[in-house]
């Protein structure tokens, strides 16, 4: 009959469905048919809807929300860097350098003679040795002590730094001789030998060397670890830098092969989430030239569906991270140094005008644009270019973002604004870290850091994200953070004045994110019309203790209409 409501194919209801809207409205009930969303109301408004072939699931008061988006996420590399591919040596499986040492002496008993040893995960924060004494810090030696048959090489959480032993350095001709590349720095013994400490681009001299996966063992990995993310209730990612400028970084994780993987589960129907591409056409350290010769060679890839699989943008670094003092600063460390751009140039003014000229580069390509940016005085330097591309060569809708933007200032955040630009934030990273940056850069700027508040209150478009592997991909321990912002050793509350509320907080992990896909005009609310991608929590999520989120338990998920988890 002309205006009857088609029969859903699934109806959750009885509970509180917290749409991620505008208005963050409420509902008590939704239903699906086939792909989409039929509609949202109450629970005998999706009851009356139901047919004879409808699935009916009471909520018994249990929240529903959209399919969360991490919206930065290393999918390939997060698949790639655990067992059986690597080992496990982050906190909590490990909280000494005696403790590491204890898994790569029993991985060297297993793994064949003149193999690799692999592993991710370290963080000296975490680490009984390095909190005794702050001048104790991982060398090679103790890795040498328990396998000096093999190489070995473990990755630090943030991916920014290695801990190779001698065999590994030997194999792949780091000495007291080597030269770092750009961006690159190698920690020296006072004779000048490396130490086995290897940071951001000078990770990838060890790194470049290390097997390659399979692509039949890339999808098989990625594919599994798409089933843990239903498990979280994530149906959408970014994955933030797939090219040739990742080739060498650990196992190829952000190489031009996984492309490939994506590409294949995606033609063979095996892709069963939404992910977004960062092309990532040069490696940290690297120039214009690199950018313009990686373009030319990934062009823009095509994709058999762009709902599932889609390269949107390009990826540039700019500069380090925070806990390495790599961060390009305006103000000096407490220790001293100012950090420093990465990117190729002899000087900072040679490095400023090269990294206007790379995001240039992929601005007029018509790419979106995602920079690795942390430090203050690179995010200005980063946010002005943005705006000369865009007075140069104007596009309407660009969507170009600051990704981490750790120490965002009002500067910036204004000059977003008014282009439309965002940024993309790692609560949950703040939660990690936020006891040891007070050492790192002193309390002040430490309180400061990601300051999620002072973004959103200046009109700036903020998502927030995992960084997976760098923090497990738990969306709901970023919600806390970001409503408490309290530190994960202490318990401390660290900038209590950019506390956000628990609305801005879901936003930033399902609708704001669709908007950075370009994407929000089909996914990302729970609103008819809109991709039937769902998250059922196991308790009303409004007005919980934001400290019980991170305990709130993931009973069900819906991706493209289709239960793909039932706890």
């Amino acid at each position: 009959m002309p205006g009857t409501t088609p029969t859903p194919t699934l109806v959750l209801t009885g509970g509180q469905v917290l749409t991620a809207d505008r208005d963050f409205t409420r509902a008590e009930g939704v239903a699906v048919r086939g792909r989409e969303i039929l509609a949202t109301g109450t629970d005998a408004e999706m009851r009356a809807l139901a047919g004879p072939g409808t699935r009916v699931i009471g909520l018994g008061g249990r929240t529903v929300l959209p399919g969360i988006n991490d919206s930065h996420l290393h999918g390939a590399a997060y698949a790639l860097m655990r067992p059986p591919f690597a080992l496990d040596v982050g906190h909590p499986a490990v909280t000494s350098i005696a403790d590491i040492a204890r898994a790569v002496r029993e991985a060297a008993r297993t793994v064949p003679p003149g193999e690799w040893i692999i592993g991710l995960g370290w963080d000296a924060g975490y680490l009984a040795e390095c909190l005794a004494d702050p001048r104790r810090f991982p060398h090679r030696r103790d890795l040498d002590a328990v396998a000096p048959g093999h190489p070995v090489c473990l990755t630090d959480f943030s991916q920014h730094m290695v801990w190779a032993n001698s065999e590994a350095l030997r194999r792949c001709r780091v000495d007291a001789a080597s030269t770092p590349p750009p961006g690159g720095v190698i920690d020296r013994d006072p004779d000048g030998t490396p130490a086995g400490i290897l940071r951001e681009a000078a990770g990838g001299l060890v790194q470049a060397h290390l097997p390659a996966p399979t692509t039949a063992q890339r999808r098989k990995a990625i594919a599994g670890m798409i089933g843990e993310l239903h498990a979280r209730g994530i149906t959408s990612y970014t994955e933030p830098g797939l090219g040739p400028g990742g080739d060498g970084s650990l196992f190829g994780g952000l190489g031009t092969d996984n492309w490939t993987a994506y590409d294949a589960l995606a033609r063979d129907g095996e892709l069963a989430a939404r992910v977004s591409v960062l092309l990532l056409p040069a490696p940290m350290g690297g120039s214009a030239d690199d950018v313009r010769e990686g373009l030319r060679t990934l062009a823009r890839p095509a994709s058999p569906d762009p709902r599932l699989l889609n390269a949107i943008g390009v990826k540039i670094f700019a500069d380090g991270v925070p806990p390495n003092r790599t961060a390009w600063m305006n103000d000096p460390y407490p220790q001293g140094g100012h950090g420093a751009l990465c990117v190729h140039g002899d000087t900072p003014a040679l490095q400023v005008a090269e990294l206007r000229e790379m995001i240039g580069v992929a601005h007029r390509a018509g790419f979106q644009l995602g920079v690795h940016v942390t430090g203050d005085r690179a995010i200005d330097t980063v946010v002005d270019a943005f705006a000369t591309a865009q007075a140069a060569h104007p596009r309407s809708d660009a969507r170009h973002y600051v990704i981490h933007g750790d120490f965002i200032g009002p500067a910036a955040l204004a000059k977003l604004a008014a282009h439309g630009y965002g940024v993309n934030m790692n609560p949950a990273i703040k939660w990690t870290v936020s006891d040891l940056m007070d050492e790192v850069v002193g309390a002040e700027r430490s309180a400061y850091q990601w300051p999620v508040r002072s973004a959103v209150e200046a009109g700036v478009r903020v998502c927030a994200s995992s960084d997976a592997p760098i923090t497990e991909p738990d969306w709901r321990q970023g919600v806390a953070a970001m409503m408490l912002r309290e530190s994960k050793g202490s318990g401390r509350v660290s900038g209590p004045g950019q506390r956000v509320p628990l609305a801005t907080a879901v936003r930033a992990y399902t609708s704001v994110p669709a908007w950075q896909d370009f994407a929000d005009g089909w996914k990302g609310t729970v609103e008819p019309g809109k991709a039937a991608d769902l998250c059922v929590l196991d308790r009303p999520l409004a007005d919980l203790d934001p400290h019980d989120i991170p305990g709130v338990r993931v009973d069900l998920t819906v991706f493209d209409g289709r239960v793909v988890y039932e706890r």
